[in-house]
């Protein structure tokens, strides 16, 4: 990609974002299926784990906050357990959760999604569509109208569940003309005259077919269909996303497609609200709209290879900008929230996760025998390496010899480590837990009661294995070596 766009994303950064509409959490329980139930012909789904994210409105400001830019989110919850979640997500952004209003008598939107392997079977949804009672809607609007001139963009996320009204929506932009800021739309429903004034809004094709009535099966198609909601509704720009066939820009006449970025596709959830936050930032931040549907498409590119609702984080952006697949085997080195998107990836195609951890100063064949081992107990392997202030905490003030850097460049070249992440800790145990391995493997240095994160691996149904140790090979008695023999100098 252009450098035009690596120095956009950096820009983003300044940008701060205001989103209102509808927050929900979305969960994915996964599991596996492997019989039919006798009571009833329907699969028997084994529960293997449960993760809840961010979803509507929240995800929007997730993937603003995964791009490096400020956002405040204002939405409505229940008052409810889920809406705690929802608060401990967002403060785990950065975002403050006292902008979201907590509603006694109308649940948190959830959605649960059943996993079996790769395949969702079933989505239950709980919640409330009906229209918000005017009181409580003209106190978030309120709250949203005094917070607007401190913001460069306003992003209307409507999931249909009552809270953006038509006349809320119109309130809300005609107070972003006023502060004299942007104003991006993910619509819902047939009647876009709803966003009238909005500057770009963002169907995907189903809603451009609803709302046009008009077919968008081809691209052809789409584009007629994008151009006459522009047309009836006045809307300066239409930006249509359209899944395995990327998206369509429609913008004073003209229509741009854009072809989606070569990527195998395991999960499209979320991924609108990807394109509406990159948007929104892209074009506070300065850009052109087709510079900013063009950034906005490689960010989608990365989420639908991703599991569950997922974000575009900045250091993802940036590699693919610099033609870095962040998904072949150069490009292991992730941090931690990249390490559990991949593992979730992993899982959703059938693979068994291993993980191991160590410094590995000076590699040598006792740890490639270890990696061997390790990479023969399981189908991915992921190898959790100690940073260098953790190393000089276990190790002393001369360790480690080489840089952390260094070390995870060489781990990474091996074709038996297939994903590398450091820590900082001096026990992996926070990042076990996060990743929540299938098979914990260690040197036969250590006993089972010795395995740091073995009970936690065992309680969710994983393994301990314990590999053997070449003898003759340590870093420590190697530097020890190198000393003796005048040589130690050369560190």
């Amino acid at each position: 990609m252009s450098s035009d766009l690596i120095e956009l994303v950096s820009r983003i950064a300044s940008v701060r974002v205001l989103c209102v509409g509808d927050v929900m959490l979305d969960r994915f329980i996964t599991g596996e299926v492997a019989r039919i139930s006798p009571e009833a012909p329907v699969p028997v789904l084994r529960i293997q784990r449960e993760t809840a994210m961010l979803g509507g409105a929240g995800n929007v400001a997730r993937n603003v906050a995964a791009l490096g830019g400020k956002v405040t989110l204002m939405a409505l919850t229940g008052d409810d357990t889920a809406a705690d979640e929802i608060d401990t997500a967002l403060a785990g952004l950065g975002i403050a959760s006292a902008d979201l209003i907590r509603h006694d008598t109308r649940p948190t939107t959830i959605k649960t999604r059943f996993v079996a392997g790769t395949q969702q079977i079933l989505r239950a949804d709980a919640e409330v569509s009906e229209p918000l009672d005017d009181t409580t809607g003209d106190a978030l609007v309120a709250r949203a109208e005094v917070a607007m001139p401190a913001h460069h963009v306003l992003v209307l996320s409507d999931y249909g569940k009552g809270v953006l009204s038509r006349g809320r929506a119109q309130r809300l932009i005609r107070a972003a003309r006023t502060a004299g800021i942007l104003v991006i739309v993910d619509p819902k429903g047939p009647d876009y005259g709803i966003y009238a004034g909005a500057d770009v809004i963002t169907p995907n094709r189903k809603e451009i077919q609803e709302a046009s009535g008009m077919s968008a099966v081809d691209i052809d198609d789409a584009a007629d269909a994008a151009k006459a909601i522009a047309d009836r509704h006045d809307l300066p720009a239409v930006l249509v996303t359209l899944s395995q066939d990327g998206m369509l820009l429609a913008e004073a006449g003209d229509v741009h497609h854009l072809p989606a970025e070569t990527r195998e596709v395991f999960d499209v959830s979320g991924a609108g609200d990807t394109v509406v936050a990159t948007i929104a930032g892209a074009l506070a931040a300065g850009a052109s709209l087709p510079d900013a549907a063009r950034l906005a498409n490689v960010c989608a590119g990365i989420v639908v290879a991703k599991a569950g609702t997922a974000a575009a984080y900045l250091t993802e952006v940036e590699a693919t900008l610099h033609h870095q697949d962040i998904f072949r085997a150069e490009a292991k080195l992730l941090n931690h929230d990249q390490a559990r998107d991949r593992v979730a990836i992993w899982r959703r195609q059938g693979f068994k996760v291993g993980f191991t951890n160590g410094c590995f100063d000076l590699l040598h064949p006792g740890h490639v025998s270890l990696l061997r081992q390790a990479s023969n107990a399981c189908d991915r392997l992921v190898v959790a390496l100690n940073s260098d202030a953790s190393v000089k905490r276990l190790k002393g003030e001369a360790r480690p010899i080489q840089n952390e850097t260094a070390r995870a460049t060489v781990l990474a070249s091996l074709a038996h480590v297939d994903q590398c992440v450091l820590f900082d800790a001096d026990t992996p145990i926070d990042l076990i837990t996060l990743l929540k391995p299938d098979v914990l493997i260690k040197g036969a240095d250590y006993n089972v009661d010795q395995v740091v994160g073995a009970p936690e691996v065992q309680s969710w149904g994983g393994q301990i294995v314990i590999v053997e140790l070449e003898d003759g090979y340590s870093t420590t008695a190697t530097i020890a070596r190198m000393t003796e023999n005048g040589t130690g100098d050369a560190f």
